[in-house]
């Protein structure tokens, strides 16, 4: 499993909650197991006592999301360090199930846990991935949808650092709504031409005497 793919555990933790909606998928076990995806070993240890532990993690990595999209990129680092030193893990090099061409297995790193429960397991996944994207591409990588009201979290993979919003379908509500904002203000903006063409006139006739 490539250290990338660990980062996605990170959004895909925040972006259950939507803050403004005031909507929050995380409800229950059955949500929490969804979101180990393929790790189904780990999701196995999730219990409803979980729900609130995933819940108080989602916190803290939307707030390193939050430091990062406001260009506080040493307290994104800070809030970032304080969850790695709370959920460590131990890398090690992996091979298993991944054969190229000649049957040789394909070493790659792995992120080993040994957590108490499952939030521990996965703090510990999302907390190291964000850490090495952050460290691979810069703190400015890491972004909240400008596209209101959604607040969702994105890894920018951009080639320059110019996205702004989590998906192609906020991108197009961000810019239909900024096209009917300018229509609006050209409609709202005073037709001045017939008054601009009877001062003109007015200058140009004789004055009465």
């Amino acid at each position: 499993m490539e250290l990338a793919y660990y980062s996605d555990y990170a959004v895909r933790l925040v972006n259950t909650e939507e803050p403004v909606r005031n909507k929050d998928a995380l409800t229950s076990v059955e949500v929490i197991r969804e979101l180990f995806g393929p790790a189904t070993q780990m999701a196995r240890r999730a219990t409803d006592s979980d729900v609130t532990r995933f819940r108080a993690v989602r916190a803290r990595l939307r707030a390193v999301f939050t430091a990062a999209d406001e260009g506080d990129h040493t307290g994104a680092v800070d809030l970032l360090n304080s969850l790695l030193l709370e959920f460590p893990v131990s890398p090690q090099i992996s091979g298993h199930d991944t054969l190229d061409e000649d049957g040789r297995p394909r070493w790659h790193m792995h992120l080993a846990d040994h957590p108490s429960n499952a939030t521990a397991g996965y703090a510990a996944i999302a907390a190291m991935g964000l850490a090495f994207h952050l460290t691979e591409f810069g703190a400015d990588r890491l972004g909240l949808c400008q596209a209101p009201p959604c607040r969702n979290a994105y890894l920018d993979t951009s080639t320059n650092r110019s996205r702004r919003y989590c998906s192609d379908r906020c991108a197009t509500r961000a810019n239909v709504a900024a096209y009917r904002a300018r229509k609006r203000l050209e409609a709202d903006r005073p037709d001045d031409t017939g008054l601009t063409a009877e001062i003109s006139q007015e200058s140009t006739t004789p004055a009465d005497h």
